[in-house]
C-alpha cells in the first residue's frame, strides 16, 4: 500500500520560513520523480516544484528564489523550505509521487496546510 504523509504546514507570519516534509512508503522511492502541488481555496492545483529521481529541479516562477525541494532517498523522504513566505502561499500543499512505466503512475498525499497571515 502507497503512503504519502505530509507534515510541517501550519500558521506564519508574512516573511516567515516554514519546512514541509513528505514521507513516503510502498514504493521503490528513488525511481520516483517527487513534486509539491499546492491548492489555494476557489483555485486549481499547481505545481509548485519537483525533483526527479536524477536530480533535475523545477520551480514556479513565483517561488523560485524562495522555495527549495531536496530528497533524502535514504529515508524516502522529500522536503520543502519554504522561505520569505506570501500571503499568496496560502494553500493546502500535497505530496505527488510520480513515474511513467507503461503509463503514467500518480500518488498524492492528503496535504498539509499552509497559513502566511499576521
Amino acid at each position: 500500500q502507497v503512503q504519502l504523509v505530509e507534515s510541517g504546514g501550519g500558521l506564519v507570519q508574512p516573511g516567515g520560513s516554514l519546512r514541509l516534509s513528505c514521507a513516503a512508503s510502498g514504493i521503490i522511492f528513488n525511481m520516483y520523480a517527487m513534486n509539491w502541488y499546492r491548492q489555494a481555496p476557489g483555485k486549481q492545483r499547481e505545481l509548485v516544484a519537483g525533483k526527479t529521481s536524477g536530480g533535475t529541479t523545477n520551480y514556479q516562477d513565483s517561488v523560485k528564489g524562495r522555495f527549495t525541494i531536496s530528497r533524502d532517498n535514504a529515508k524516502k523522504t522529500v522536503y520543502l523550505q519554504m522561505n520569505s513566505l506570501k500571503p499568496e502561499d496560502t494553500a493546502v500543499y500535497v505530496c505527488n509521487a510520480r513515474r511513467w512505466r507503461n503509463g503514467l503512475i500518480d500518488y498524492w498525499g492528503n496535504g498539509t496546510l499552509v497559513t502566511v497571515s499576521s
